[in-house]
């Protein structure tokens, strides 16, 4: 019989085990955070509710329960929509989508539309537009509009060392897009290849992107969207 070698054999139980701390770790946040809202009281400002009940989200997404998560999720769409409340709604967008439900794709719309609407974090509108990325067939162009779109976003809603950052991570999704696309790896064909696209006219990106997001969430609307752009800040 051949002998173990002794550093796998002691290596394997400690992963067990820091598996299964983890998961307590997480179990023992969700009780906490049902707990918290459980003692809220029933007029509880909804931003207030809403970021225990992202929280409690996040935790059961950890433990691999999205069914719960999603079914936690959903109804906080609605009132934080009607409080202005952005960020939150967006933040409530991302994780329906990330578990992966029938209309998760629907929830990402949404996402976008809102993250690319209102003046929320640049980095959280970056991250629904990289989800967009990921579920975009290489040979399609909507992936490179969604890179484009988070680059423009992140030097307009971003400054000093956020912003340097944020861009960076923005241009190395332009090049991953440009690599998948059409397999570009040097800076002068990535210029042509963004001119050749008109990936940085501005005034054709967005409505570009407005036909994305209509594709992914067709006559799926969860609210009115004529009625919250007379909502948009003035400035």
């Amino acid at each position: 019989m051949a002998e173990q070698d002794p550093e796998q054999n002691t290596d394997l139980p400690i992963k067990g085990v820091d598996a299964a701390e983890t998961r307590a770790a997480i179990e023992q946040q969700l009780a906490e955070y049902e707990a918290h809202l459980a003692a809220m009281p029933a007029n509880a400002p909804v931003v207030e509710r809403a970021r225990v009940v992202l929280d409690k989200a996040e935790a059961l997404l950890g433990l691999d329960r999205k069914a719960e998560a999603w079914q936690a999720v959903l109804p906080l769409i609605d009132p934080l929509v009607a409080a202005d409340a952005w960020q939150e709604a967006v933040e409530a967008c991302d994780i329906l989508y990330q578990t992966e439900q029938e209309d998760s794709i629907v929830a990402l719309g949404h996402g976008v539309w809102l993250g690319v609407t209102y003046p929320i974090k640049a980095q959280t509108t970056v991250t629904m537009l990289s989800h967009v990325i990921d579920e975009t067939p290489p040979d399609s162009d909507g992936a490179a509009v969604a890179a484009m779109v988070a680059h423009y976003l992140a030097g307009l809603r971003t400054e000093g060392k956020e912003r340097e950052s944020l861009t960076f991570l923005t241009t190395q999704l332009i090049a991953k897009v440009a690599k998948r696309h059409r397999n570009i790896e040097d800076q002068a064909t990535l210029n042509t290849w963004i001119e050749m696209y008109e990936l940085n006219n501005i005034e054709k990106l967005f409505p570009r992107l407005a036909l994305i997001v209509d594709a992914i969430v067709g006559k799926q609307w969860w609210f009115d969207r004529d009625e919250l752009r007379t909502r948009l800040p003035v400035n």
